[in-house]
């Protein structure tokens, strides 16, 4: 029984877009982050939003670097 080789769950053709699409999604959350910090008062902040925004701009960006490196085949 010979292994089978590990294949990508997201189809090659899909690697361009996927980084196009996710890089946007976490740039607009990261701005959303900063407009947020930059209009509300200390007072008015909350360490919850902050952390869960920062959370969700983390891991679109994460991946959307991840699809670009795959995309442009410094990862093959």
């Amino acid at each position: 029984m010979a292994p089978k080789p590990i294949s990508s769950p997201v189809p090659v053709a899909w690697y361009p877009s996927l980084a196009v699409l996710m890089l946007s999604v976490g740039l607009l959350v990261t701005a959303s982050f900063f407009i947020y910090e930059a209009t509300s008062s200390r007072r008015n902040r909350s360490l919850s939003k902050e952390i869960a925004t920062g959370a969700v701009a983390s891991v679109f960006l994460g991946f959307g670097s991840l699809f670009l490196l795959l995309a442009t085949g410094v990862y093959v």
